[in-house]
């Protein structure tokens, strides 16, 4: 019998990460048996090992300088000559099928080693799947074209991929991006916050490397600046990743220690992906940069604000409410310390109709992303 396995994740101390797996495991079903992941002990850590098994993505008995220089090779080169490399290679068969969860993994560059990976799936009979993927579309060239031509199946989480890829691979489809199905936990806010108006806040390390000149820092510095002084709002600064190389609470610290003295700001511990969309779920208005930090907010109808860097907040923005703007501001695009002030200030104004309008469209939205696995049962017969 054919099974079906996921790659292409990179642990669940990113809670993105963690919420692809839980609810593409669900959405496609029974068939997939197993993750293969680059940092197992964090998937047992938030006890994903209760829901799938869990492989370690990488062949570990390989001598570290050939796997040094093996990922150097995929990455430069492409080279497929150390498929040795992945464990995933000693382990499968022809006509399984290999489905990558890593939704932007085609966002930044060195997308070369999952090109790699495709080639030697390919090369062995083994399908594959691109699952709720972003791709900047000024980042297509001829590499990528044959490559995306390879996968049996690609669903793209917005419209903006779609639209750039659809005529590369006839078997692409527009989905929305199955974190949106999440489940969230009820979880109980700390008691200096419960009962309080709450603007939910989340910062990353990457976002901030994308801005110049620390315009990103001032930017939030500023905005929790006027809502302590101008409003009514308690904040919670909320982490969505919390890899050592990649921290949220690295990047906001700095934030709750300027404005602690005030009593109003307050750090969520880390937690599973399902209760960190608890309490973001709580939040009256959210400010987010990770993607699926914005995906927790949007799902339970908070009115959002992306602080965005690429393609996928700019397109999921766009399919929810017709355009990005004044619900996205590109770091990219930030000049004064203001803009990302300016932009909460409308959204505070319109928080209502904002928050009628998610709860409208959010129900049908959520159910196509259902759809994903139907059409997966159609493709590979399930």
């Amino acid at each position: 019998m054919k099974e079906v396995f996921l790659y292409s994740h990179g642990g669940s101390e990113n809670h993105g990460c963690e919420a692809l797996v839980r609810t593409t495991s669900r959405i496609i079903g029974s068939q997939v048996k197993r993750v293969f992941s680059l940092y197992p002990e964090q998937d047992i850590k938030y006890n994903i090992d209760e829901i799938i098994d869990i492989e370690n993505d990488r062949n570990n008995s390989t001598p570290l300088p050939k796997r040094l220089l093996a990922s150097a090779q995929i990455r430069l080169l492409g080279n497929n000559g150390y498929s040795e490399y992945l464990n995933m290679a000693h382990q499968l068969k022809g006509g399984d099928i290999a489905v990558s969860i890593g939704g932007d993994n085609y966002c930044y560059k060195g997308f070369e080693q999952y090109c790699f990976k495709n080639r030697v799936f390919n090369n062995a009979g083994i399908k594959t799947v691109l699952w709720g993927c972003s791709i900047e579309p000024d980042m297509i060239n001829e590499t990528l074209e044959e490559d995306l031509k390879r996968y049996s199946y690609i669903t793209a989480r917005e419209s903006i991929t779609y639209e750039a890829i659809k005529d590369i691979n006839p078997n692409t489809y527009l989905f929305p991006d199955p974190a949106f199905t999440l489940e969230k936990s009820e979880v109980a806010l700390p008691a200096e916050l419960e009962g309080k108006k709450l603007v939910g806040i989340n910062l990353s390390p990457l976002v901030i490397g994308c801005g110049k000149d620390g315009v990103v820092m001032k930017n939030y510095e500023n905005l929790v600046g006027y809502i302590l002084k101008n409003t009514d709002y308690s904040i919670a600064l909320i982490p969505h990743v919390v890899w050592k190389s990649n921290d949220d609470r690295v990047a906001m610290k700095p934030l709750l220690e300027k404005f602690d003295e005030t009593g109003r700001i307050f750090m969520i511990d880390d937690c599973s992906c399902r209760e960190i969309k608890g309490y973001i779920s709580r939040c009256d208005l959210f400010i987010g940069a990770r993607t699926h930090a914005t995906i927790a907010a949007y799902s339970t109808c908070v009115p959002t604000l992306v602080a965005g860097y690429s393609v996928k907040s700019r397109g999921i923005a766009k399919d929810l409410f017709g355009t990005q703007e004044n619900y996205v501001l590109s770091v990219q695009d930030m000049k004064s310390d203001g803009d990302l002030t300016e932009k909460f200030i409308w959204l505070s104004d319109n928080r209502q109709k904002i928050k009628e309008h998610l709860e409208n469209i959010m129900p049908s939205y959520i159910e196509r992303a259902y759809e994903a696995g139907a059409q997966f049962g159609r493709i590979f017969g399930k």
